[in-house]
């Protein structure tokens, strides 16, 4: 099968420690069928002008238009993006932008691994090509971005023509149907449990410069109000004052990192803002914190919860989304209300209180690697293409 993969959701050159979770889906996906891979890239006349609406707020154009990352051969076409007219016309750009590619290639299928806009265009130009077309969704497409009027409308008007969808967790997958999408599926992310697994907190507070003795609290994600950061800080000053008093560890980038900044300069030294560290420093901040933080308003099954529990690590995070369906036991964490510092703190309180074995903890998720990903996931497209 020569399948096509739509994705504005990907590493290059200029970001390559940006989406590993996309990277790693593809990469399973080239061992099992011929995978083409457009990893766009938004494109404005002015470029410093809409650096300033990009998601990085850099300009990608010297992003090269083809480059072998990481093993694996990826297209980067440009797609007009016009600034301030928002999601309005994102879906019809993007798919006027690299249909004559995609005519040109007739794969077999298309699959796209973010709803809006990368969904919505690829449904189409699948439609408009007669292309079987897939639409994964993960989380923040469907928890943020698909609340706007504009792409829900869209998203609602498309989705019935998908061939079929993919959610990976049961709550997303209830929404897709509300949308319209017929044959939906839930397909969990895959995990590389060589790379996250039980792994020394001592050596890894030693490569990173940690203190030994702190408790520390870690976060990985995109730094967007939804995912519950000021929250986080609010309940890390609760700690400071306490006498659970612990650090707080952040690796992502996005347009929180201001305001953390700004809230930095109270919390001095408590605070550290990593930036995007790639895969193996996620799994090194993993292996040197006592748990993950996830106070998220919104999300699908997070792949950090998963990589956390397979690194032995306990979990504290919001009742929401998939979630619930990956932190099922004490020995996990705890389960918290979203926006609710009182609680927040609590848990994380309690957590960092409290010895706990970490073999026992990773012994406790049954988590599958990203080639059964890739499998349940060509399995989909093959038996509806």
């Amino acid at each position: 099968m020569r399948l096509l993969a739509i994705t504005s959701v990907f590493p290059n050159s200029l970001l390559p420690k940006y989406a590993p979770y996309t990277w790693q889906q593809c990469e399973a996906l080239s061992k099992r069928c011929d995978l083409e891979i457009f990893a766009t890239i938004p494109w404005f006349p002015m470029p410093s002008q809409l650096a300033r609406f990009n998601y990085w707020g850099r300009d990608l154009g010297p992003v090269p238009s083809q480059e072998t990352l990481l093993g694996l051969d990826v297209q980067h076409p440009r797609v007009l993006r016009i600034p301030k007219l928002g999601f309005s016309i994102a879906a019809a750009t993007y798919a006027a932008s690299i249909a004559p590619r995609v005519r040109r290639l007739r794969p077999d299928a298309i699959l796209a691994t973010w709803a809006y806009p990368d969904g919505a265009a690829a449904l189409l130009l699948g439609s408009a090509l007669g292309i079987p077309t897939f639409v994964q969704v993960i989380g923040s497409d469907l928890n943020i971005v698909a609340k706007k009027a504009s792409a829900r409308a869209q998203l609602r008007s498309l989705l019935p023509r998908a061939a079929g969808a993919i959610a990976v967790s049961a709550p997303l997958a209830r929404e897709l149907t509300v949308l319209g999408a017929k044959r939906v599926e839930v397909i969990r992310t895959g995990v590389n449990t060589r790379v996250f697994c039980p792994r020394s907190r001592a050596d890894a507070r030693e490569r990173l410069g940690v203190n030994a003795q702190a408790k520390l609290v870690l976060f990985v994600g995109r730094l967007h109000k939804e995912k519950g950061l000021a929250e986080l800080l609010d309940a890390l000053e609760h700690l400071v004052a306490g006498p659970n008093s612990a650090e707080l560890v952040v690796v992502g980038e996005g347009p929180y990192r201001r305001e953390l900044e700004r809230r930095g300069a109270k919390l001095g030294a408590r605070l550290r803002l990593t930036g995007e560290v790639g895969l193996e420093g996620v799994a090194d901040w993993i292996a040197a914190c006592d748990v993950l933080a996830l106070p998220s308003y919104g999300e699908g099954t997070p792949n950090v919860v998963i990589e956390a529990l397979s690194s032995g690590r306990k979990v504290v995070a919001t009742d929401v989304g998939g979630i619930p369906d990956l932190v099922t036991l004490p020995i996990q964490g705890e389960l918290v209300p979203p926006k609710d510092v009182q609680h927040l703190a609590e848990a994380l309180g309690r957590v960092l209180s409290q010895p706990y074995d970490e073999t026992e903890v990773a012994s406790s998720i049954e988590a599958f690697d990203w080639d059964e990903n890739a499998r349940r996931v060509l399995s989909l497209i093959e038996s509806c293409a």
